[in-house]
């Protein structure tokens, strides 16, 4: 059995002259979780479609679960669970009917359905709401029910379109908790999202996508590194004091700090990590020079996200929501969707 739960190679998809996808390679490992990030357009949402066989590649292979998208469609699509970026329960059928019916269009039976609905209601802490009628959850519960949906049968990878998109604060803290909880039970999970705090939250490995193409990869501190090292940074008490710190940061980092008397501080890139601190610290104070602030920065994903893609991280304007559909409408297809 291969150790990654999901593995592309050279995946293009087109739409007239436009490609959505133009040679993405792409691998989770089991039990791993995958953020794929990329400004509008990127082909975040095509790449999610080829991968659970709702749209065909027009050149490329890829497995999920080991089986091939295009040779072993039906074994894909029983391995996976999908949460698109819409809810897609039944907003007429209440919480516990909505998971029972899930369950027998897998043919699991009516009594391990009606069973597993109730497992999951506790779960995602949705049992009080189980006879309510799904129209009447708020948009935080909707989300839980609908992602409930997608584990109804067990399945070894999820895929999460912007999973968390249009909740709150604490209702997305509460998907979060709950995306841990599955994962901490064996899941593989490949997620889409506009948030660049919920990649650094919940990723293992992250894809950065543009044009159809992967422009960079790795775990969140990587990426970050990818802008630049980390950075001292002191903020005087005394004012008078700031020419001697930037002397004494010049000596350490190796290079003139940024001064800003305004704010009474000076900062320079720095190698050496909390090494770099401590002997700032000793130097400081054997110079006796008191300081209000004396840390270690990183850049932010938002910061990595903008200098990898040359557009400003969504975070920073519209949401992708607003920006008109991520990629062109599909051609109609027979594939069959299913959950």
């Amino acid at each position: 059995m291969t150790t990654n739960a999901i593995e592309a190679h050279g995946l293009v998809k087109r739409y007239g002259d436009k490609r959505a996808l133009d040679g993405v390679d792409l691998d989770v490992a089991r039990g791993a979780v995958c953020a794929l990030l990329g400004p509008n357009g990127a082909g975040k949402t095509t790449a999610v479609r080829v991968l659970t066989t709702l749209t065909a590649p027009d050149a490329g292979t890829a497995t999920v679960a080991g089986h091939d998208i295009a040779r072993d469609p039906v074994s894909v699509r029983r391995s996976l669970g999908l949460a698109a970026q819409d809810a897609t329960v039944d907003g007429l059928l209440t919480g516990h009917e909505n998971l029972t019916m899930i369950g027998e269009l897998h043919h699991l039976g009516r009594k391990v359905s009606r069973a597993r609905a109730t497992e999951l209601l506790e779960e995602f802490a949705l049992t009080d709401a189980r006879d309510k009628l799904a129209r009447d959850f708020s948009g935080g519960m909707r989300r839980r029910l609908d992602l409930a949906a997608t584990l109804v049968a067990r399945p070894e990878v999820l895929f999460l379109d912007e999973p968390t998109t249009g909740l709150d604060p604490r209702a997305r803290n509460d998907l979060w908790d709950i995306l841990d909880r599955l994962v901490e039970a064996g899941s593989t999970i490949l997620l889409t999202t506009q948030y660049l705090e919920e990649a650094d939250r919940l990723a293992d490995d992250i894809v950065v996508v543009d044009h159809g193409r992967v422009i960079a990869r790795g775990d969140s501190r990587a990426l970050k590194r990818q802008v630049g090292g980390d950075q001292l940074h002191v903020v005087v008490a005394d004012r008078a004091d700031l020419d001697a710190v930037a002397e004494i940061v010049a000596r350490i980092a190796g290079v003139r700090p940024t001064v800003d008397a305004g704010s009474r501080s000076a900062s320079a890139p720095a190698e050496g990590g909390v090494a770099a601190i401590a002997e700032l610290a000793q130097a400081l104070a054997e110079a006796q020079i008191a300081v209000e602030d004396l840390g270690l920065s990183q850049p932010t994903l938002d910061d990595a996200f903008l200098t990898l893609t040359g557009t400003p991280s969504p975070a920073d304007g519209a949401g992708l929501e607003d920006a008109g559909p991520e990629e062109p409408e599909p051609e109609a297809e027979t594939v069959e969707q299913t959950r």
